[in-house]
């Protein structure tokens, strides 16, 4: 693992509502998360979990504090830079797919070299690549509807990771999943990790399958716990 560091926080809070009805969320959270780093953070529902890789992903800008992405203050950069340096450095994992019911799991996969401006040839066989990573190289002309829960989540996986970025972040990944299931994408993202270096930066509300992780932390009440 190097030492250089891929994604940090420092005071990083954020509260919702106006004025007179605020309610504050996080609460002055530092974290760092290192090049092959595995992080996972813990909290009860409602504690700011989702919130938080919101911040981190720069999908959402904090109330106060400041997000470093790859040696970038994401406050300093504009929206069409913001976008690229996520495509580049990040790669998004969440409990629901969100995979487009009209294409294959070849096209799912490839849609982010797409945007990214890669050639049609070029990402489908990135694409292609990832998915035999993931151990779906038989599956890559099936649709949404003609894959099994798992099989989702792997195709979404390989499409969080065919850009190559340097971190994950996992929201909940395996929430819909049955225990054996979840169990084996989790050793699947574990392994992944590995191969390609990839930090990965996890919520999740399961103990054990936090405890494969390097090190935990738990979120409450908006302020983070070692």
């Amino acid at each position: 693992m190097s030492n250089s560091v891929i994604l940090s926080c420092t005071g990083l809070s954020k509260t919702f509502g106006e004025k007179g009805l605020l309610v504050p969320v996080l609460q002055g959270v530092d974290l760092e998360l290192k090049q092959g780093e595995r992080l996972a953070i813990m909290g009860t529902s409602g504690s700011g979990k989702s919130t938080l890789l919101q911040l981190l992903g720069g999908l959402d800008k904090p109330s106060a504090g400041s997000v470093v992405m790859d040696g970038y203050e994401l406050s300093e950069l504009k929206e069409a830079k913001l976008s690229a340096l996520r495509n580049k450095c990040l790669g998004f994992v969440y409990q629901f797919h969100h995979l487009l019911a009209e294409f294959s799991a070849l096209e799912n996969v490839a849609m982010p070299l797409l945007i990214a401006g890669e050639s049609v040839a070029s990402a489908k066989q990135q694409a292609f690549e990832m998915l035999d990573a993931v151990g779906l190289k038989h599956r890559i002309e099936h649709r949404f509807s003609e894959l099994s829960g798992g099989e989702r989540q792997r195709v979404a996986i390989a499409r969080a990771l065919v850009t190559k970025p340097k971190c994950v972040l996992a929201d909940e990944p395996t929430g819909n999943l049955d225990k054996k299931t979840a169990e084996q994408i989790y050793e699947l993202m574990l392994s992944l990790n590995q191969r390609f270096n990839i930090s990965l930066l996890l919520v999740t509300h399961d103990a054990q399958l936090a405890a494969k992780m390097d090190s935990v932390r738990m979120l409450d009440d908006g302020c983070l716990q070692a």
